[in-house]
């Protein structure tokens, strides 16, 4: 087989090598993650580069991380042409910064559902995990908030007994 066919893929290839649908890969060039050249048919040739792309597109997803992350980190990379491994390695110490802030932040809100589930309060003011900077929301959100009313409740109805 030429070189030059082993280099462009059509989309059906793409699709095919990469295990991600047609209709994916056109919304990806559509928001920019992946790019084409076009035939004089007007039919799409991707450079097999755009293999790497995909793979990362997806397993990003798979992790929870956002197509505008994915795009933000891509800003590191040659636009229309193939990436070196320098290109890759810019680009990966850009994201690790913001993935390590990430799984901090997961962290966190693991920590914290244990506090949470159960709770109730439903309270946009005084959740932690909702209202992250309230104050009052630390020491008095939720069910910690409705035991205090219920002493209060409690010593009410003791002392209207008495």
């Amino acid at each position: 087989m030429p070189e030059s066919e082993n280099v462009w893929l059509n989309i059906g290839e793409l699709a095919a090598r990469s295990g991600v649908s047609v209709s994916a890969l056109r919304f990806y060039e559509e928001k920019e993650l992946i790019w084409s050249t076009r035939t004089s048919g007007n039919q799409r040739r991707y450079p097999r580069s755009m293999l790497r792309r995909v793979a990362i597109i997806k397993i990003a997803q798979q992790v929870g991380i956002s197509l505008q992350q994915v795009h933000a980190a891509f800003e590191a990379l040659p636009k229309h042409k193939a990436a070196a491994k320098s290109d890759w390695q810019k680009m990966s110490q850009r994201w690790q910064q913001q993935l390590d802030q990430q799984i901090i932040h997961l962290l966190q809100l693991r920590l914290q559902l244990d506090q949470c589930i159960g709770c109730g309060c439903l309270s946009l003011k005084q959740c932690p995990l909702r209202n992250p900077d309230d104050q009052l929301g630390q020491d008095s959100a939720g069910a910690h908030f409705q035991q205090v009313l219920m002493n209060l409740n409690n010593i009410t109805a003791d002392s209207s007994e008495g």
